[in-house]
């Protein structure tokens, strides 16, 4: 129908098996139209999703506490909701980390053996997914996470300057890594806060250079889950890259501004969406909690 004007009216003949006479119907081709643009705005919705996502996640982590939701409510099956969030925020974390590198936060040298172990550990993860009941995890995360909002609300000192290391970087980095990889693989929700904790508590580091080397662990972990969720076909591709564009930008943002003002950004930021990710998780019907209570 390629040249017809907009107002044009199609006639359809359709030969009824009782009748010889042909039946005429008539539709206007116009009212294709908002499909079209209803894929656009769609689009463009999760593209906006994708910058905001990619400012918050590249200072405080919880980026997909929004494109996950966002997916849903555009209709996107929850698998496919999962496995798309692994490709698209890897533009996030990828971005964020070289923002950061450049400004000499974090050496991806010395620290690709960590990022490996995160990639090992995130693609196990995935594996298991199916495996493992995600109950028990479901209703333990939301109070893990409004433990760590407390931790960094309340702790004094938290701010930009080393501090004491509890373990050794290899200790680190062949046990802590890989078990948030893991559970970054099977579940995901948080996985950026368990990782800030751990740099923070253990490994002695600042709030700055623990989001840095956060971002650069974290895009191992979803790397490695994303391979195998691609490998079951589970990605929807043309959304994740639309919105993976929208990460890589929203995160330039955020990393700067993190740099900019350090602790004092960064710190506020996570409590907020540790506590706004456990009141999502925990207001969920379904909540392995609320059934428990039934509530």
């Amino acid at each position: 129908m390629a040249g017809v004007p907009l107002e044009a009216v199609a006639v359809v003949t359709v030969r009824c098996e009782k009748r010889a006479a042909p039946v005429r119907m008539r539709f206007r081709r116009q009212s294709l139209l908002p499909l079209t643009d209803l894929a656009f705005q769609f689009l463009f919705l999760l593209f906006l999703a994708g910058i905001f996502a990619g400012f918050v996640d590249s200072i405080a982590g919880g980026g997909g506490l929004i494109t996950i939701p966002v997916m849903l409510i555009a209709g996107i099956p929850p698998l496919e909701s999962l496995a798309t969030n692994k490709l698209q925020s890897q533009f996030g974390s990828a971005s964020a980390t070289i923002a950061y590198a450049r400004r000499g936060h974090v050496n991806l040298k010395s620290q690709l053996p960590m990022a490996a172990m995160s990639m090992i550990g995130g693609a196990v993860g995935a594996a298991l997914a199916s495996l493992v009941p995600a109950g028990w995890l479901a209703a333990a995360i939301p109070f893990l996470l409004i433990a760590i909002a407390l931790f960094f609300a309340i702790k004094p000192n938290l701010n930009d300057i080393d501090s004491h290391r509890r373990v050794t970087p290899f200790v680190f980095g062949v046990t802590i890594v890989p078990l948030i990889g893991l559970y970054d693989g099977i579940f995901g929700p948080g996985a950026g806060s368990f990782y800030m904790l751990g740099f923070v508590l253990l490994a002695g580091f600042g709030m700055l250079k623990a989001t840095a080397h956060t971002k650069l662990i974290n895009l191992g972990s979803n790397f490695g889950s994303f391979l195998v969720f691609a490998a079951t076909g589970s990605v929807l591709w043309k959304i994740g890259l639309i919105m993976g564009v929208g990460q890589f930008l929203g995160a330039q943002v955020g990393s700067r501004m993190a740099m900019k003002n350090g602790a004092k950004l960064i710190k506020p930021l996570l409590v907020i969406s540790c506590l706004a990710l456990a009141l999502k998780l925990l207001a969920d019907p379904t909540h392995p909690v609320r059934v428990w209570l039934g509530f």
